[in-house]
């Protein structure tokens, strides 16, 4: 299996709807086609706006990831802005010591104003041995951002206008050493990342297993019955005050 650490952009641009019915939820969709596609590997979760935070540490319970990947949404953050650097260190963060293993990080975000220092971050990842995979959800175009109140708006009363930074999302992919695709309407994206995924080194991970353990009691009894009757044959044969005892009757 690999070990793969997935965090998520959940800023308020990821609402936007020029991906149906918007990036966040096309991002969930991917996800869980990726774990129900799993076998042997493990996952991490966590999620990223102005901050990095960490939901699920690295598991093989495809269900609970499931659970995760489910609740997703902009609420978790306070901080508004794309934290791309703070979102790798914590992925790296993620990983276990097995070096045997192969390790990928994923990020999934439209790459709108990030933060510098990216793909200093992405790099460093890279000389650890981690793969850094971008995924870009979102058009060029771009759309607008809904909120409650309507269409979000500026602190001058315009309309924000949200688009995918995909010449970003490119080079970061490639300071990490890894591959940007892009998720569009289709399931595209899903076969491209897992056909990348499967092409990592794999090892045996560590992990919890319960065993089913055969009970051997009955052969150990039978042992310490032979014995005493050894025993008592011994001391009758030794000692002849013990003959008249007929500790065992024969038949006539």
């Amino acid at each position: 299996g690999i070990e793969l650490a997935v965090m998520v952009d959940v800023a308020n641009s990821m609402l936007a709807q020029d991906v149906s019915p918007n990036r966040l939820e096309q991002a969930k969709l991917l996800l869980s086609t990726l774990t129900d596609r799993m076998q042997n590997d493990q996952i991490s979760l966590g999620v990223f706006a102005g901050e990095a935070y960490p939901l699920l540490p690295l598991t093989s319970d495809y269900d609970a990831a499931e659970t995760y990947i489910n609740s997703l949404s902009p609420e978790m953050v306070t901080l508004q802005g794309t934290n791309l650097p703070a979102a790798i260190s914590l992925a790296e963060k993620s990983f276990s010591g097995q070096e045997e293993v192969g390790k990928a990080i994923l990020i999934i975000t439209d790459g709108e104003t990030h933060v510098e220092g990216a793909e200093e971050a992405a790099k460093e990842a890279a000389k650890q041995g981690m793969k850094l995979f971008v995924i870009g959800v979102g058009t060029t175009s771009g759309a607008p951002i809904p909120t409650a109140q309507g269409n979000l708006l500026d602190e001058n009363g315009r309309e924000v206008h949200t688009a995918l930074n995909e010449q970003m999302c490119r080079q970061l992919a490639q300071a990490g050493k890894g591959q940007y695709i892009h998720v569009d309407n289709t399931s595209d994206a899903e076969r491209e990342l897992n056909n990348d995924l499967t092409k990592l080194q794999k090892g045996d991970m560590t992990s919890v297993i319960y065993s089913a353990y055969d009970e051997q009691f009955q052969a150990v009894g039978i042992l310490i019955i032979l014995l005493l009757i050894i025993e008592v044959c011994i001391m009758e044969v030794k000692n002849p005050l013990l003959r008249n005892i007929k500790f065992f009757k024969r038949d006539s």
